[in-house]
């Protein structure tokens, strides 16, 4: 992973430093840079954004993040080396006091909350969607207990590829460490509904709105 990751990105991603904050997308296992990008338009946030593609090269147009071993409890180290890979990519692209909002599916889920319990003042509005979060302690972890930064949750009742060990972990997790929204989609599998996108604006929005409140 010594080399940055590769993206797409908006055509106003220049100005990302005007703009305060930026969109990063996280695609998940099999997926690609292409998946999330879908998104910015149905959420109508008008911020510069960037989907990135995961290191693992997976074959046939996907990758991954991480290799999958035991279904919902992952190895860390892989985890750690993909998060220090976001990292560089971030710290190359992004300027330093441009907040960044992860937005993440599945696998990319987990690493969109890897930004917040790795480095969380660079982190706005940690979104993970059908996602979870790593078991074990996390270099941020403390700081954000005492912190509660604002973290949406999603998932559809549905879903059957998260294992619910993973799902267990997650719902003693994030109230401990976060300002919790955390939604379920009623008949949604593992994906993502305009129900969802709707919340996933709203808690954006919100935590847009505090920023600039706090530097007004």
């Amino acid at each position: 992973m010594s080399n940055l990751l590769s993206d797409v990105r908006s055509s106003n991603w220049d100005d990302a430093a005007e703009s305060g904050a930026v969109l990063v997308f996280l695609h998940g296992f099999g997926s690609n840079e292409h998946d999330l990008a879908s998104l910015a338009e149905p959420l109508g946030l008008q911020l510069p954004w960037a989907s990135l593609r995961a290191p693992l090269e997976l074959g046939h147009g996907g990758a991954a993040w991480f290799q999958i071993t035991t279904p919902g409890v992952p190895d860390a180290a892989p985890v750690e080396a993909a998060t220090a890979a976001i990292w560089a990519w971030i710290d190359s692209n992004a300027d330093a006091s441009t907040k960044i909002i992860p937005v993440g599916f599945s696998q990319g889920g987990l690493m969109a909350s890897q930004l917040l319990r790795t480095r969380p003042e660079r982190v706005l509005a940690t979104t993970i969607l059908g996602g979870f979060v790593l078991g074990g302690t996390q270099p941020a972890d403390g700081i954000i207990a005492g912190q509660r930064p604002a973290v949406f949750w999603g998932r559809g009742t549905e879903d059957r590829v998260i294992a619910p060990v993973a799902i267990e972990r997650t719902a003693g997790f994030l109230p401990e460490h976060s300002t919790l929204n955390e939604r379920t989609y009623p008949g949604l599998a593992h994906g993502i509904n305009m129900d969802e996108l709707y919340d996933v604006r709203s808690h954006i929005s919100a935590q847009l709105d505090a920023m600039a409140a706090g530097n007004a």
